[in-house]
């Protein structure tokens, strides 16, 4: 589906709820007949399904925590 600038600024809403509803997967706006930008959904994945997205990917130092109170100093009391 193709808009202009005008039909999208004043149907906007409209507009959305096609895509919520599924009745189309993307709206193209377009300048003078001229495709500018495209709508689509925005990514709604689950939380769930991003944590742990990284597991196995990197693995931490032993000595991972052996400054905390070090850096927590820095970050607080603003010393570099």
């Amino acid at each position: 589906m193709q808009v202009n600038i005008l039909e999208a600024k004043t149907g906007f809403s409209k507009l959305i709820r096609l895509l919520e509803s599924g009745k189309e997967k993307s709206i193209t706006v377009a300048r003078n007949g001229k495709p500018v930008v495209k709508i689509i959904l925005a990514d709604q994945s689950s939380v769930s399904k991003r944590i742990g997205v990284a597991k196995g990917k990197f693995t931490a130092p032993e000595n991972f925590d052996e400054n905390n109170e070090e850096a927590a100093a820095m970050l607080t009391e603003g010393v570099l």
